[in-house]
């Protein structure tokens, strides 16, 4: 087995890929010229038939490497009603309609019917759809399983399976579903398998169901994009005054589309109604809103009608929405990859982007953990008094809360002894005396109202992890970006045959 490199100034054009006319318009419509080094090296070897391991992290573009060719691979041919000829398997229902607005992108030029299986919508229709016959069937794995159940659908006819986002597959507990499935399809397929690790489950499920694959890795450094502007921002550690300095920000600075991301989803829906009462035009989105809200909020921040999306935090891998002009992590993330993939919903496609996180002394080690992991030390912002005077949600206290702090002032509750005003304390930066930070969850735990969707790599149902692992994840993030390759993705590949 020998193995090459190839670096990013050695990228071809499209055209030399051996993609259709018809497909290369499509993508130049698109606004695309030159392609990334996964799909610079993935799609020949998957028109040629070969099964394929793409090693990638979010944004190399690798959806749009085995999207393309199967576009040309299945213009020839005939479907047949309840059996795809084709199967793409994602682990979440964002994902898998995100890549279905890529097919219908670049295959705009192909008469190619399409069938998507999600949860929260509809099962008539799409059992109507397969009643028709289609060529590209994507899924997630339980309503997949649902209907195959049911029997709406045989996979008896399927030529290629496409397994994506393998180890987030085996994090939410799918990989036993994965290999049910596989044994439904023909033994004589083409299979595609893409991951951004390869933990030892992966690499046994890839060694049972791939036949001498082509194995292409994209190395790239765990690090942010060159332009994208990133600030700490010190905060109080309560809520409230993390939202008057969150408003600040926004008014000062020149949002023009923000994103604005928590670690729970209380923190989602309780931060988008005080920035609405404050005349913000915001949303949110998050697991707790049926599949209907949860489209309609998106397609309203896309539309701009509204400029500010409050996301729970698995919305940060794979959000793609042109122009996002800044990210703001009110809540420090928990893990620093997280912070990577937040960050990285602006400063796209050769965009400038600026990154504002609000730290409080608990999130010193986080801090820590995220420009070791970066490389780079993140610039402090230390922002001055603050010129709001009328703040409209102070904490709410409780009767019981009052009296106890009576008592403390020695007061006997329900006087006029306690009203005194508070003494002034000193302000001091957020990273003085940092306390001790609270033990983190670790992935595939659960944290509580934490909206993480992960459950460990067993148990749960699978439309219940389905359900508690919305993301929006789409075509690597990057929304099938094929563009010039920006400083931060200075990859390397690496091509086992």
């Amino acid at each position: 087995m020998r193995a090459r490199t190839i670096y990013p100034d050695n990228l071809m054009n499209f055209a030399d890929l051996g993609l259709s006319d018809e497909l290369l318009a499509a993508v130049t419509d698109a606004g695309y010229s030159e392609p990334t080094p996964i799909q610079a090296s993935a799609i020949p070897s998957v028109l040629m038939m070969r099964d394929m391991i793409g090693i990638a992290q979010t944004g190399t573009g690798k959806t749009a490497s085995f999207v393309l060719p199967m576009i040309d691979i299945l213009a020839h041919g005939r479907s047949r009603a309840r059996m795809p000829r084709s199967l793409i398997l994602e682990p979440t229902r964002e994902l898998a309609a995100q890549v279905a607005e890529n097919f219908e992108k670049y295959g705009k030029n192909h008469k190619l019917s399409m069938a998507l299986l999600i949860g929260g919508v509809s099962m008539g229709d799409q059992v109507k759809a397969l009643e028709k016959g289609v060529d590209v069937l994507i899924a997630t794995p339980g309503r997949l399983m649902d209907l195959f159940g049911r029997g709406n659908i045989l996979l008896t006819g399927c030529s290629l399976l496409v397994i994506d986002e393998a180890d987030r597959m085996l994090d939410m507990g799918f990989i036993p579903d994965i290999e049910e499935i596989c044994t439904k399809l023909p033994a004589n397929r083409q299979t595609l398998l893409f991951s951004a690790t390869m933990p030892p489950p992966i690499k046994k499920l890839a060694d049972k169901f791939l036949t001498n694959p082509k194995t292409i890795e994209v190395a790239r450094p765990a690090t942010t994009n060159t332009n994208i502007k990133q600030m700490l921002v010190p905060a109080p550690a309560q809520g409230f005054k993390k939202r008057d300095l969150l408003r600040r920000l926004l008014r000062t600075d020149d949002v023009g589309t923000a994103i604005i991301f928590c670690n729970r989803k209380t923190t989602v829906r309780e931060l988008n109604k005080s920035l609405k009462k404050h005349g913000f035009r915001s949303g949110e989105i998050h697991g707790d809103m049926e599949q209907p809200q949860r489209l309609a909020e998106l397609d309203l921040f896309k539309r701009g009608e509204i400029n500010i999306l409050v996301a729970s935090d698995v919305a940060a891998r794979g959000l793609d929405v042109k122009g996002v002009s800044h990210v703001f992590n009110f809540d420090a993330p928990w893990h620093p990859d997280d912070y990577v993939h937040r960050i990285g919903r602006t400063g796209r496609a050769g965009a400038t982007g600026t990154a504002y996180t609000l730290v409080t002394p608990e999130d010193a080690e986080n801090v820590a953990n995220i420009e070791k992991l970066t490389g780079q030390t993140i610039e402090r912002l230390e922002l001055s008094a603050s010129p709001e005077t009328a703040e409209l949600e102070e904490p709410r206290t409780s009767s019981s809360d009052r009296a106890r702090g009576d008592r403390r002032r020695g007061g006997r509750g329900g006087d006029d002894r306690g009203s005194r005003p508070d003494r002034a304390v000193p302000e001091r930066n957020a990273f003085e005396d940092a306390k001790p930070a609270q033990p983190r969850p670790e992935r595939g735990e659960q944290r509580g109202d934490a909206e993480t969707g992960r459950r460990g790599r067993h148990g749960g149902d699978r439309r219940d992890r389905e359900d508690a692992a919305f993301a929006i994840d789409g075509v690597e993030g990057d929304g099938g970006w094929n563009g010039p390759i920006p400083a931060f993705l200075s990859a390397t590949i690496t091509i086992s045959a």
